[in-house]
């Protein structure tokens, strides 16, 4: 029988220390060599810090539990119900100055149980992620068509197959571009001219080789503004005025 969900607070990136998991223990995979102080059994290669010092989960009462890796969702959540008793198991991430979780201890027979339920229903969340699958790639089809007309609305002269490349690349799930960001899903003027203005930097300047070269970004960026803006200005078209002036002086020829 599931038992009932215990909160539990996330991991806080700002930690220096190995985070509270809302009340349960928490237990570190240790980046360097330690050793227990109670039993001095070691090295470690989890453990749990007791004012201070490191314990191993036989000396913490945690050592008949089984890690759960992280990974698998639906596994993890039914995991952590099923088990009276668990304990999230974190890795302080150097590069990002953070602990990260990698996963849980849970009692083994938890896991079994849990395991059962997701064999149980393992069609029907298939076919819930292909369901969710296709709505997503429905949803980004049209955000990148409306990305690329707006493209087309601002840059009459942008090729079509250009303004379709730029929004796709853009507009990428997951990639954190700007066509992710709040300004590009409203289709912002600014939000829209910044994917054209990158997609120009690296497809029609040699921006990319001054990097490669070893010039700093800034001065690379200065290097090739001119240029930039040379393809926007040609994108953009005439302006309104001069397009009226034209009509009017064929109009007296």
């Amino acid at each position: 029988m599931a038992r009932p969900a215990r909160a539990r607070r996330p991991v806080d990136p700002r930690s220096p220390a190995p985070p509270d998991a809302g009340g349960g223990p928490v237990v570190v995979q240790p980046q360097r060599r330690k050793h227990c102080a109670a039993c001095r059994q070691g090295p470690l290669a989890l453990l749990v810090l007791e004012d201070g010092v490191p314990r191993c989960l036989d000396c913490a009462d945690l050592g008949h539990l089984v890690f759960l890796p992280r990974g698998d969702a639906a596994l993890t959540r039914r995991a952590r119900e099923e088990s009276t008793l668990s304990a999230v198991v974190v890795r302080f991430a150097r590069r990002r100055g953070r602990y990260e979780r990698q996963g849980l201890l849970v009692e083994e027979a938890a896991l079994a149980r849990a395991e059962e339920r997701c064999l149980a229903d393992a069609e029907v969340r298939q076919r819930r992620r292909t369901r969710d699958a296709r709505r997503r790639g429905e949803a980004d089809e049209r955000f990148v068509a409306a990305f690329a007309a707006e493209i087309g609305r601002l840059f009459p002269g942008c090729p079509t197959g250009r303004a379709r490349e730029i929004a796709e690349h853009a507009g990428l799930r997951g990639s954190g571009r700007v066509g992710r960001s709040a300004a590009g899903q409203a289709l912002s003027e600014a939000a829209v001219t910044s994917a054209v203005v990158a997609s120009v930097r690296h497809r029609d300047t040699p921006y990319d080789e001054l990097l490669m070269s070893g010039v700093p970004r800034r001065e690379a960026r200065d290097r090739i503004a001119g240029a930039v803006e040379g393809v926007l200005r040609e994108w953009r078209g005439p302006a309104p005025g001069a397009v009226a002036e034209a009509v009017r002086i064929q109009g007296e020829e």
